[in-house]
C-alpha cells in the first residue's frame, strides 16, 4: 500500500464545479489538470501561439517536495499541444493560482474548454543542492564532449 502525502488545496471560485486533481489509476505518476476557464470563453490556441491556462487552484505543497506541471500525452500526439516550460515548477513556498503555460506546437488551431484535462501534476522529491567553485574536476571517459558525442 502505498502511503500519500497529503496536500491542502484552495478552490478559487472559477474553479467551482471541477474535480480536483487526483490520479486516474493505482499505478498512475500524474493527476489532471483541468482548465478553469469560464463556460462562454474558451481559449483557442493558433499554431505556434501560448497561454496561460488557470486551473482555479491552489496549492500548499510541503517543503521538501515541488510539483511538476508536465504535457498530457493524448494532447502531445494529437493536436501538438505541450506545457512551454515542460515541466513546469510549483514550488513549496508559492502560494498563488497554478496555471499551465500551453503551446500549440501543431498545424491547427486547438480550442481549450472548461474541465478539459489540460497537463499532469507529480509531486516529487526536492534534492537541494550547494554548488561551490573548484580548480578541478574529476575526468570521465566523456569528458567535455557534448550534443551527440556519445554516438547513441
Amino acid at each position: 500500500m502505498t502511503t500519500l502525502l497529503p496536500i491542502p488545496v484552495q478552490r478559487l471560485a472559477h474553479s467551482e464545479g471541477l474535480p480536483l486533481p487526483a490520479a486516474q489509476t493505482a499505478g498512475s505518476a500524474g493527476m489532471d489538470l483541468v482548465a478553469a476557464l469560464p463556460e462562454a470563453e474558451p481559449v483557442t490556441l493558433t499554431p505556434r501561439a501560448r497561454a496561460a491556462v488557470p486551473t482555479g487552484l491552489v496549492l500548499a505543497i510541503p517543503e521538501g517536495f515541488e510539483g511538476q506541471v508536465r504535457p498530457r500525452s493524448g494532447l502531445a500526439l494529437k493536436h501538438g499541444l505541450t506545457v512551454a516550460n515542460a515541466p513546469g515548477t510549483v514550488d513549496a513556498d508559492y502560494r498563488g493560482e497554478v496555471k499551465v503555460i500551453l503551446i500549440n506546437l501543431g498545424e491547427e488551431p486547438v480550442t481549450i474548454r472548461r474541465g478539459e484535462r489540460i497537463a499532469q501534476l507529480v509531486i516529487a522529491p526536492v534534492t537541494r543542492a550547494e554548488l561551490y567553485l573548484t580548480d578541478t574536476l574529476s575526468e570521465t571517459e566523456r569528458g567535455g564532449g557534448g550534443f551527440g558525442s556519445t554516438g547513441r
